[in-house]
């Protein structure tokens, strides 16, 4: 109701004896402004808040400082300001503990926590890896090199980090015209030079402190991709990997139930990054949590029904490949 001006109420001739509704100064005290103050999630809030916004604006009007707050949920004041203002993605967990912090109600907590959830999936962002062949394994690279858990599925081939030279550069010669025009991202020297950036990859294997956990169907070894002597090679290694302490092989058998259907492979990088195979690209997923927990949750699914005692399958199938060697009895 819009409350008229002084000088027109002396056109009625009578003045209404029931309570008048509050005006515009009044209903702001009543909201929260000036002297007033409440902790209704709706006080302020403007449509299409996101959750830093919503966060700060709580902070301010419990006239918390940044560094007080960030003493208190045990996160520094930088960080504090990258959620407020948009900076950084929410993590779901991190706005409860500020929230909490702050002190707020129960339903604000959770309202600002699936705000959270919300804005984690709309920020999910799928990046197609580079396709020239050695950038592409530098760019991986820098994906694993920061974090301390690499976890690996793949259902049809070894691998990248598990490879031997001969085998990787079986594949990436597979791929030598996946960019479609068959120029410098597929020559000769892009496969040499991407070979021996795959190969320095592998070289965080050796790392102590950090764990490298792999998945691969049975059919991995069944696949030529190379030569007898090449895929014998390639097992050889297989075995050699598999007896470090830092690092788990398991394989799915051929008559095991798949949980979930296998597929494709990918790369769990920590809990920050998963790398997706396509048919002739992979795809990172930079910010989305949600695509790295489910990603997650079907990578456990696979280990459960794995087997570590992978040397009886190693044996079968050096066996079968000593058979196709050149000369072997028939």
């Amino acid at each position: 109701m819009t409350c008229l001006p002084a000088n027109r109420l002396s056109r009625f001739p009578e003045r209404s004896s029931s309570p008048r509704p509050p005006g515009r100064r009044a209903r702001h005290i009543e909201e929260g402004g000036e002297h007033g103050m409440t902790d209704s999630p709706n006080s302020s809030r403007s449509a299409g808040e996101s959750v830093g916004a919503a966060l700060a604006r709580w902070r301010r009007r419990k006239k918390i400082s940044g560094q007080v707050l960030g003493d208190k949920v045990g996160m520094s004041q930088a960080k504090i300001s990258r959620l407020e203002t948009g900076a950084s993605t929410p993590d779901p967990q991190d706005v409860r503990l500020i929230a909490r912090g702050l002190e707020l109600p129960a339903d604000e907590v959770e309202r600002l926590a699936a705000l959270a959830e919300q804005s984690d999936e709309q920020f999910v962002e799928w990046q197609a890896v580079e396709p020239n062949l050695p950038n592409r394994q530098n760019f991986v690279k820098s994906l694993e090199a920061p974090v301390r858990e690499v976890r690996v599925f793949q259902p049809a081939v070894v691998p990248g980090l598990l490879q031997t030279s001969e085998y990787a550069r079986a594949i990436l010669e597979a791929f030598r015209f996946e960019v479609g025009d068959g120029k410098a991202a597929g020559s000769d020297l892009a496969v040499q030079e991407a070979v021996a950036a795959r190969m320095a990859r592998s070289q965080a294997l050796y790392e102590p402190d950090r764990e490298f956990h792999f998945v691969m169907a049975e059919t991995v070894l069944c696949n030529l991709v190379c030569g007898p002597l090449d895929m014998l090679g390639q097992i050889k290694r297989l075995r050699e990997i598999a007896k470090r302490p830092n690092v788990a092989i398991r394989i799915v058998t051929l008559t095991q139930r798949w949980p979930v259907p296998p597929a494709n492979g990918f790369e769990l990088m920590g809990d920050r990054h998963v790398m997706a195979d396509l048919i002739n690209s992979s795809l990172v997923s930079r910010a989305g949590r949600r695509a790295v927990r489910q990603h997650r949750h079907v990578f456990d699914a696979f280990e459960a029904v794995a087997t570590t005692d992978i040397e009886p399958i190693l044996d079968k199938y050096e066996a079968r490949y000593v058979q196709m060697l050149p000369g072997a009895a028939a």
